[in-house]
């Protein structure tokens, strides 16, 4: 009688200890494949098997993938620097602030198209808010406005970041645009013909600089009063309904 052949036993106890799951690990595994793989990559699943376990295990901490984003932009928000240096004035301090939020969305691939679908409502989130809210306010600008203003601010740098990291990733629809430019005709298109130059002038860098400067402005002093604003679009919609 011969000896059965012998099997290698590969006992489960030589392998890594893996990290405990938990609400960080997840966070922090997601936002690896994020930055390798793009947002296209980034699924539960995915996740899962970097992590080495099943994607029900996952549901224990995230409910699902639309709160994993929200978690996601929230630790990304962390790295945002929040200028207090009394030298700079408070618009300065403003641009600032929304320039190092710019650039954190537009230095991971797919960060900023999570922002622009996701609210952020976590400490990083809320701190940055906090930090708008002051600025504005010691700018002189109402509350209410301040409170509606944050939000065009920061859509506006999400929607920058988010065109920005399009390109970078070699979009070539800017070409298109200045070809669809270049070749307008004077006689269809007279105004766009007289400022083609003008249209494609300035770097992504002063065209965005000059529109913080327009919006902060249009906070500050604008004519505008949201409460007015409000009414009169509420009234605008009533009569509209009694006209039907």
């Amino acid at each position: 009688m011969t000896d059965a052949p012998s099997r290698n036993i590969i006992s489960r106890r030589n392998r890594p200890a893996k990290s405990p799951l938990s609400r960080d690990v997840i966070v922090s595994a997601a936002l690896h494949i994020l930055e390798r793989e793009g947002l296209s990559g980034l699924t539960l699943r995915r996740i899962a098997t970097a992590l080495d376990t099943g994607p029900a295990s996952l549901y224990v901490y995230v409910t699902n993938l639309d709160e994993l984003h929200t978690l996601m932009l929230d630790r990304a928000l962390e790295a945002v620097h929040l200028p207090r240096s009394p030298k700079l004035t408070w618009r300065d301090r403003l641009k600032t602030l929304l320039r190092s939020y710019l650039n954190i969305l537009y230095q991971r691939p797919g960060l900023a198209q999570i922002a622009l679908s996701t609210i952020a409502a976590g400490p990083s989130s809320l701190r940055i808010l906090e930090m708008i809210l002051s600025l504005l306010q010691e700018g002189g600008v109402d509350d209410l406005k301040a409170a509606w203003g944050v939000d065009l601010l920061i859509l506006y740098v999400t929607a920058i970041a988010a065109e920005q990291s399009q390109r970078h990733e070699g979009d070539q629809s800017l070409e298109r645009v200045k070809k669809a430019l270049s070749t307008a005709s004077k006689d269809q298109f007279p105004r766009i013909f007289a400022l083609k130059d003008a249209l494609l002038a300035g770097d992504g860098g002063s065209r965005s600089d000059w529109a913080l400067d327009v919006i902060i402005e249009g906070i500050a002093h604008g004519g505008f009063d949201p409460l007015t604003t409000a009414t009169a679009g509420v009234r605008k919609r009533q009569g509209s309904g009694r006209n039907r």
